[in-house]
């Protein structure tokens, strides 16, 4: 037996189709076609954009029955009651009658409305009983997702391929690059049917965290943590996008969702777990055996206590046997593409006043301590990359640098970055 819920929704519905129906074409308008995200906001894969997506189309039923009906009366006064038909005006007084219907009208649509209005903030809200948190950390121009309380994080940047056609002059036809700016290199991976909750908050300005499918959109304000959660009802790929005003570079900080079963997902944490477990276990090591073939490593001046395993693979690495000039060159280049290229541009001239040319210039060409304090720390509206490179990437980057664009500075070595890490 349908609601009396369903039923108003079906007939609203009916006289919306039947009321534009002269205007478009019906193939159109019919009412599959309304339920696409192409003409219509998208219906989500969780519970709750359902429910956000009914309330917009009962608000929007209601809408169009009330544009129908003042503009249908409006029409008809024009037309019935025009001048050359009724040239003496009629002389009447207001209606004490319609006054109460149009104030009593309006007064329960708003009820109809505001109730299960305000049932959708109360479970949009409510973060409790979760299986899982997610903190979520917004940067210029990217984001860091953290597992908390299971030892994985990673950042999530717009990729390289989205990242080099947008480029001024790359001569790529964007048109070719597959989800072009909607992609990321690092995907959120999330579990079906388990009640997610995630901590938001920012590094250096605001961010969006926006995700239409899951009807999910909260700001990441720095200092501040906002509180929201989702569970997914079906597996696949959900796409979203930062959405206030956070920099120059603001469009290219894609938002990716991937869904998988509970096996799956589970698969997929477990994988990412050795990984960080590897490099906290090598970033703490001081006496290691070296293998005879290679250069023995410089031992750190004293043990450091083991880092969280959720910040290993982001912040620390290595530092192992020296790298040769050409293989730190060609290792910098892929970080610069990936992490520096949208500021300071591919051929290192940058975007001047905010980002400052990289040819000939005295933090790069100068002392190799003060260039690798600025990539750990940032300046100015260049953020900071210790949380997000390793000592390694670090130590690339420098040296691709300072031997790039007429440069020629000499190399840095990853202990050279775990020296002046934390200073």
């Amino acid at each position: 037996m349908p609601s009396s819920s369903t039923q108003l929704s079906g007939l609203l519905r009916r006289l919306v189709v039947a009321c534009t129906a002269p205007l478009v074409s019906a193939s159109a308008f019919a009412a599959d076609t309304m339920d696409k995200a192409y003409w219509n906001m998208p219906r989500g894969v969780t519970q709750v954009s359902h429910d956000v997506y009914s309330l917009h189309m009962l608000g929007f039923y209601f809408c169009v029955v009330i544009g129908v009906v003042v503009f249908g009366v409006m029409f008809y006064s024009l037309f019935a009651f025009r001048r050359s038909k009724h040239p003496v005006p009629a002389n009447f007084h207001e209606s004490t009658v319609v006054e109460i219907i149009w104030t009593i009208i309006p007064f329960v649509i708003l009820i109809v409305l505001a109730v299960p209005a305000a049932k959708t903030l109360i479970t949009e809200y409510d973060t409790s009983n979760s299986d899982l948190t997610v903190k979520i950390t917004g940067y210029q121009w990217k984001w860091q997702y953290e597992y908390v309380d299971q030892g994985v994080s990673f950042f999530s940047t717009l990729k390289a391929d989205a990242n080099a056609a947008r480029q001024l002059h790359s001569g790529i036809d964007p048109n070719t690059v597959p989800n072009y700016l909607h992609d990321v290199d690092n995907y959120l991976v999330l579990p079906v049917g388990k009640k997610v909750r995630f901590l938001l908050t920012a590094n250096d300005v605001i961010h969006g965290w926006w995700m239409p499918d899951l009807a999910i959109k909260k700001d990441a304000i720095p200092g501040y943590v906002n509180e929201m959660w989702t569970r997914i009802d079906e597996p696949g790929v959900y796409r979203g996008q930062c959405t206030v005003l956070c920099g120059r570079d603001h469009g290219y900080m894609p938002i990716v969702v991937e869904a998988k079963s509970d096996a799956d997902f589970e698969a997929w944490l477990t994988s990412k777990k050795p990984v960080q477990v590897a490099s906290a276990a090598s970033a703490t090591m001081t006496d290691a055996p070296v293998a005879a073939t290679a250069p023995a490593a410089p031992a750190p001046a004293a043990p450091t206590p083991p880092p969280a395993v959720s910040q290993v693979a982001a912040a620390t690495s290595v530092a192992g046997a020296k790298k040769s000039k050409d293989d730190l060159i060609k290792a910098g280049a892929t970080v610069y593409g990936a992490r520096c290229v949208a500021c300071h541009q591919a051929t290192g001239q940058g975007l001047p006043p905010t980002f400052p040319s990289l040819v000939g210039d005295k933090i790069v060409t100068g002392p190799a301590a003060g260039h690798i304090s600025q990539i750990l720390k940032g300046k100015n509206a260049m953020p900071p990359f210790a949380p997000m490179l390793s000592d390694d990437e670090i130590a690339a980057v420098a040296t691709y640098e300072r031997n790039s664009w007429g440069n020629s500075a000499g190399e840095v070595q990853a202990d050279q970055v775990a020296a002046l890490r934390g200073k």
